[in-house]
């Protein structure tokens, strides 16, 4: 007996490859399930007008404490639009959670202490009403998980190839 296949697009289901369309449901339903729970768990730590963009960005300029640039932060987002980045950027300087140094042509980001705040505020909210979850899962699960983590980032080089492909197709 063949299980029925769960896709978000029958349409596009190929016998060559029917599993690409249930993994596509799949970061449809997690990426959008992600970002709205990265949407709250921002507005409990005080920023309810947040998009989960901003929260990236503000997590990522955050991380490790260093300053960053905005190519430096598309890149590790992947996220291709720079304006996207900028417009983002410019919310958090607004909001005083992130401060900008221009050397020569460019600008340099970091955490202020209110923005360092607000993302331990998050963390806060996260081991609460994520983590301790998370912990009821039993060992073979966690494994599960980081397996995932390492798929999707290898899926991802995937679609990065297919899209440079498809530019000269």
């Amino acid at each position: 007996m063949t299980r029925e296949r769960i896709v978000s697009s029958e349409h596009l289901v190929s016998a060559q490859a029917a599993e690409l369309s249930e993994y596509e449901y799949g970061l449809i339903v997690a990426g959008n399930a992600f970002n709205r729970w990265m949407v709250r768990c921002m507005a409990v730590a005080g920023y309810p007008d947040f998009n989960a963009t901003d929260v990236l960005v503000l997590h990522t300029v955050n991380h490790r404490g260093r300053e960053k640039r905005l190519n430096d932060i598309g890149f590790t987002l992947n996220i291709d639009d720079a304006h996207i980045v900028n417009y983002a950027l410019k919310k958090l300087l607004k909001a005083g959670l992130v401060s900008a140094q221009k050397r020569g042509k460019e600008r340099f980001y970091r955490t202020t202490e209110r923005g360092r705040e607000v993302c331990q505020r998050y963390r806060e909210v996260r081991e609460a009403c994520l983590v301790d979850a998370f912990a009821a899962v039993g060992p073979a699960e966690k494994g599960a998980v980081s397996d995932a983590a390492q798929r999707l980032r290898a899926l991802s080089g995937l679609y990065d190839q297919a899209a440079r492909s498809a530019t000269s197709y």
